[in-house]
């Protein structure tokens, strides 16, 4: 009865204490919420491990290096950290964003209302002037006709004024409009996106592909030292391990000598036995002397066996038998003799991007005639446990094993080839699980037995008009060593250190060899921080033209 006899009394008591009330927690609320937000900000604003401020640091000089090293023996839970604080400023990002926005559109309300407002009084102030009341509405005369059609025009030009004002309005209140006018905002958006990946895969691609100065300056150094004492290089008879079948055999084709002398140094570190490893590394006529000055000055370790050649020693790989030599000659002779201003574009690219050292690996029985298993490594992994398991693994009569890398629909045959055409979609399942390169154990007597470098033939000159496959390695691969590739365990070969940020460091460490595939390759200024010291620790930093050349490793 009390609290019915309390909430009787006057209406304006009970509302004001209710409004009292309401503003109260709503006064609490916001106190609470900017603490929290306070506190936040404070966390994330806060580096206890760091006393001073990176961004203080110059990016140039000895500085830059001296900070490149201390990222690359950062925490992982530093990169975290990082991660998630990026993740809060990029919604603070959003919610200002948003707010501008409701501010703009609380302007724009404010200043219409006041147009309406004007306009109402406009129309209102034609009818109490004083010449048209008295002539027009409080006259019980005639209408003066003049007086007439000046209220009709000042009523008109109003009336224009506020259809004007109606119309923009309208916008702010036509759903249909408001949605096209969203429409047109998120293509707009979605055009700039799209833009930008492209610019940024461009950008990546140039970056990628660019050779750093740093390993310019080595090649040339080793160069110079063969020139300045050219009694130290000269070549030595091939061992007789070289064609030794019951030793462990490896094969690198590269002309990046800092990235070979890691893998070679992985792969020697890692052995058991390192004195049964032999290691073939091939290259270009260009740089085949620095390669062997790196490795005559810094000798392999364990007794493994290192052998060194040049891809033009491998006489039989001419355009007579070779058929992307032959479509490449083929293709600069017909620009010759049509001379078409616009024709050389293609043939130039397809000059810049081939590489003889990338199609290798489709002659290996030519070129290791007496071996019966080797393995290809590419230069941008590295190896962190002895490999002689892969030797003893049943290829069940195979060619090629490899590490599958599908998952779902993604990294499927009918990403790389092009199943519209019918040589494709006759022969080949475009459900069928792809594999990578990087790291791959082939049998060379069931290579043999398959033939399957006539098969590569047989594609390869199928594919002359780039119809079956764009350009890559993989594609080739996929349709020379299909159905006779044996899938491995993954955790022999794990990928994308050169892409993805999110491998877990227990996958990576379990690895037995692990590829930094994309285009942050771990030599390069843009290579992922977290993932670069597993590659740098293989770096012979004692090696003085590694210091002299300025690599900042």
């Amino acid at each position: 009865m009390a609290v019915a006899v309390r909430g009787g009394r006057g209406s304006g008591l009970g509302g004001f204490s209710l409004r009292s009330f309401f503003s109260y927690r709503i006064f609490v609320s916001a106190i609470f919420s900017l603490i929290f937000l306070a506190t936040l900000s404070v966390l994330f604003s806060t580096n206890p491990s760091t006393p001073q401020d990176d961004s203080a640091l110059p990016t140039t000089g000895n500085a830059y290096v001296h900070r490149t090293f201390l990222a690359l023996k950062s925490d992982p839970l530093r990169t975290r950290l990082d991660l998630i604080h990026k993740q809060a400023n990029d919604h603070i990002t959003l919610v200002n964003a948003y707010a501008a926005y409701a501010r703009k559109l609380k302007l724009e309300i404010s200043r219409q209302l006041r147009m309406f407002d004007e306009l109402a009084q406009n129309f209102s102030d034609i009818s109490v002037k004083p010449t048209y009341r008295a002539s027009l509405f409080e006259s019980d005369g005639p209408v003066d006709e003049d007086v007439l059609k000046q209220f009709e025009k000042e009523v008109k030009d109003r009336v224009k004024i506020a259809r004007l004002i109606i119309g923009e309005a309208k916008e702010n209140y036509d759903n249909q409009l408001k949605i096209q006018k969203l429409k047109d905002t998120i293509f707009a958006v979605q055009e700039s996106l799209t833009k930008a990946k492209k610019n940024g895969a461009l950008a990546s691609l140039i970056a990628a592909r660019s050779v750093p100065k740093s390993l310019h300056c080595l090649a040339m150094r080793l160069m110079g030292e063969k020139i300045s004492n050219p009694e130290k290089y000269m070549d030595e008879e091939p061992e007789p391990e070289f064609e030794d079948p019951n030793l462990y055999h490896y094969a690198i084709f590269s002309n990046n000598v800092i990235a070979v002398s890691v893998v070679v140094r992985s792969v020697v570190k890692n052995a058991v036995e390192p004195w049964k490893h032999v290691i073939h590394v091939v290259t270009d006529r260009m740089n085949v002397a620095a390669m062997k000055v790196w490795f005559k000055m810094r000798p392999i370790e364990g007794g493994a066996h290192l052998e060194i050649k040049a891809v033009e020693e491998y006489t039989f790989l001419n355009s007579s038998y070779v058929p992307v030599l032959r479509q490449l000659e083929n293709s600069q002779k017909s620009d010759f003799e049509n001379r078409a201003e616009n024709a050389t574009e293609d043939v130039q690219m397809k000059s810049k991007q081939f590489s003889m050292l990338s199609h290798l690996r489709f002659y290996l029985p030519e070129m290791y005639p007496k071996l019966h298993k080797i393995l290809l490594l590419d230069d941008d992994v590295v190896v962190q446990k002895d490999l002689t398991g892969l030797w003893k693994i049943d290829l069940d009569g195979k060619v090629n094993g490899a590490v599958e890398t599908c998952f779902g629909p993604f990294h499927r045959y009918s990403q790389y080839l092009n199943f519209a055409h019918p040589s494709i979609k006759e022969r080949f399942n475009p459900k069928a699980c792809a594999w990578a390169y990087g790291m791959n154990i082939f049998d060379l007597d069931a290579w043999k037995s398959e033939k399957s470098t006539d098969q590569y033939h047989h594609w390869q000159n199928k594919n002359e008009d780039e119809t079956l496959w764009k350009s890559g390695m993989l594609p080739p691969g996929l349709v020379t060593f299909y159905s006779t590739t044996k899938s491995l365990d993954k955790s022999w070969h794990v990928l994308g250190l050169g892409y993805n940020p999110s491998i877990s460091m227990d996958e990576i460490n379990n690895a037995a060899v692990i590829h930094y595939s994309g285009n942050m390759k771990p030599w390069l200024d843009i290579a992922l921080n977290q993932y670069k010291n597993l590659w740098t620790k293989y770096v012979d930093n004692d090696m003085e033209f590694v210091q002299m050349c300025n690599f900042g490793l």
